[in-house]
C-alpha cells in the first residue's frame, strides 16, 4: 500500500510539473511573439527579412519557386536523430500556424533562461524542419488555392502544382517520423453538438479507405491525445477532432500513408479574436509540448482509445442567433429566429482591403443551434422584413414600440 502510494504521488507530481511548464510556456508567448507579424494578412516578402535574420544555428535554404516566382523556404534546426517537418499556409489565407512558427523561431534562438533544458531536450533529440509559407501565391491573393486555381491540398495525386511537387519531395527525401499539417479552419465549428467553439482541432488522418491503424498512424494519435490534454488546461471542452473519412487526393492522408505520422492541426475560433492572436499562442504552446513530447517520446504511453474522446466537429455555431422574434411577413406576425454571420470580404478583390459584413444565414427554427452571443427576444418584434442573404440591419421594438435592440452589420449595439 505504501508502495502504490508513492507511485501515486510521483505520478501526481510528474503532472504537476508539466502543468507548470505548460503554463511558463503560455506565459513566455509575449516575450518570444514576433513583433513584426501582428495580423494575419501579412505576405510573403512580410517574412523574407524575418528568415534573413535568422540565428547561427538556423540553416534556411530556398528549395523551390512559386508558380508566380516566390522563394519557398525551409529552415531547419537541431541534429537530433527523429525528424520533424512541419508546414503552414498550404492554404495561402490560413495564417495563424504561420505566426507561431515564428514565434518558435524566436525561442529556439533563446538562451540563459528558464526554458534552456526544454530547447537542448528537443533540439539534440530532433531534426525541424519548417517551410513556413507553402503558398505564397495564395498569401498573396489572400485566397486558398495556388495560383493555378487548384486546392493543394488536393494535389497529392496529381502533382500539377509546384508547390505540393515540393511538399512530396520534402517528404520524401526527409523521410520524417513525424509531420505536422498546420491550417486554420471555419471560426464557427462547434466541439462536438454544443455551443462551444472549437478553437483547436485535430486530425489523425486516414492512410486507407477502411481506417485501419497501423504504428504511423498510431503515433498520429498517441501525440494528439497528449496535445489534447495540454489544451484543455487552457481552453476547456474547446479542442475537437475532425472526420477521419479517407480523401485518396489529401496530402495528409497520403503523407500518413508514406509512413510520417500525421498530425492535423486547425485554428478555428475563439472569442474576441477575429486576428487570432490568442490562437496564434495557442499553437505555440500545442507545438512546443508536442516537440517535447516527441524528443523525450512520452508520446508512446497515451492510450490511443482516448482519441476517439476528444468530440467531433460539429456545425452548430452563428455568430449571433435572435431567439423567438415575431417578424411581420406581409402584415402577417411570424414568429422565428434569426440566425447571422460576420463574414470577412475584400474590396475590388483587394485582400489588403476589406471590411465584415453581417449578413442574415438561416430564418426559422434554430433550436439545433448555437450562437456565440444569443438575444431572447420572446414579446419583442421586428417591423422591417428580414430575408436570407439581407444585411442584419434591423432594431427589435416591445409591444409599446420601444427600442429594446439595435443591429448594425450583425453587430448588437
Amino acid at each position: 500500500m505504501r508502495y502504490l502510494f508513492l507511485l501515486l504521488l510521483l505520478g501526481f507530481a510528474d503532472c504537476t510539473n508539466a502543468q507548470n511548464m505548460l503554463q511558463q510556456l503560455f506565459n513566455s508567448h509575449d516575450t518570444f511573439k514576433e513583433k513584426a507579424l501582428t495580423e494575419r494578412r501579412f505576405t510573403h516578402k512580410d517574412l523574407i527579412p524575418l528568415l534573413k535574420a535568422a540565428k547561427t544555428g538556423f540553416e534556411v535554404t530556398q528549395v523551390g519557386t512559386s508558380t508566380e516566382g516566390r522563394s519557398l523556404n525551409l529552415v531547419k534546426i537541431g541534429t537530433g536523430p527523429t525528424k520533424v517537418l512541419l508546414w503552414s499556409q498550404m492554404h495561402g489565407d490560413e495564417a495563424t500556424a504561420t505566426m507561431a512558427i515564428f514565434d518558435l523561431f524566436r525561442f529556439f534562438s533563446a538562451s540563459d533562461d528558464a526554458f534552456d533544458g526544454l530547447r537542448k531536450e528537443i533540439l539534440s533529440k530532433t531534426t525541424l524542419y519548417f517551410v513556413p509559407m507553402l503558398n505564397p501565391d495564395g498569401a498573396e491573393a489572400w485566397t486558398r488555392r495556388t495560383a493555378l486555381g487548384i486546392d493543394m491540398n488536393r494535389d497529392a495525386l496529381r502533382l500539377q502544382t509546384p508547390e505540393g511537387r515540393l511538399l512530396k519531395s520534402l517528404q520524401q527525401s526527409i523521410q520524417p517520423q513525424f509531420a505536422f499539417n498546420l491550417h486554420d479552419q471555419d471560426p464557427r465549428y462547434s466541439a462536438g453538438k454544443t455551443k462551444n467553439l472549437a478553437t483547436i482541432s485535430f486530425l489523425a488522418t486516414a492512410y486507407n479507405e477502411a481506417r485501419e491503424i497501423n504504428e504511423v498512424r498510431k503515433r498520429s494519435m498517441q501525440l494528439i491525445v497528449s496535445l489534447n490534454r495540454n489544451l484543455q488546461q487552457f481552453i476547456p471542452n474547446q479542442v475537437g477532432r475532425f472526420s477521419d473519412e479517407f480523401e485518396p487526393r489529401a496530402f495528409g492522408d497520403n503523407i500518413q500513408k508514406w509512413g510520417s505520422s500525421l498530425i492535423l492541426i486547425e485554428s478555428g475560433g475563439y472569442a474576441n479574436d477575429p486576428e487570432k492572436q490568442n490562437i496564434r499562442r495557442l499553437n505555440y504552446v500545442a507545438l512546443l509540448s508536442g516537440l517535447q513530447s516527441i524528443a523525450s517520446e512520452a508520446y508512446t504511453q497515451e492510450p490511443i482509445d482516448e482519441y476517439e474522446t476528444i468530440p467531433e466537429n460539429g456545425r452548430s455555431l452563428f455568430d449571433l442567433i435572435i431567439r423567438n422574434v415575431t417578424v411581420l411577413k406581409n402584415n402577417t406576425p411570424v414568429l422565428m429566429d434569426i440566425a447571422i454571420n460576420r463574414r470577412e470580404l475584400a474590396v475590388f478583390k483587394r485582400p489588403e482591403k476589406w471590411y465584415v459584413r453581417g449578413t442574415v444565414e438561416e430564418l426559422g427554427d434554430c433550436s439545433v443551434f448555437f450562437g456565440t452571443q444569443e438575444i431572447d427576444a420572446t414579446g419583442l418584434r421586428l417591423e422591417t422584413d428580414v430575408k436570407m442573404g439581407s444585411k442584419a440591419d434591423f432594431v427589435l421594438k416591445s409591444e409599446k414600440g420601444i427600442v429594446t435592440h439595435t443591429i448594425e452589420n450583425g453587430w448588437l449595439k
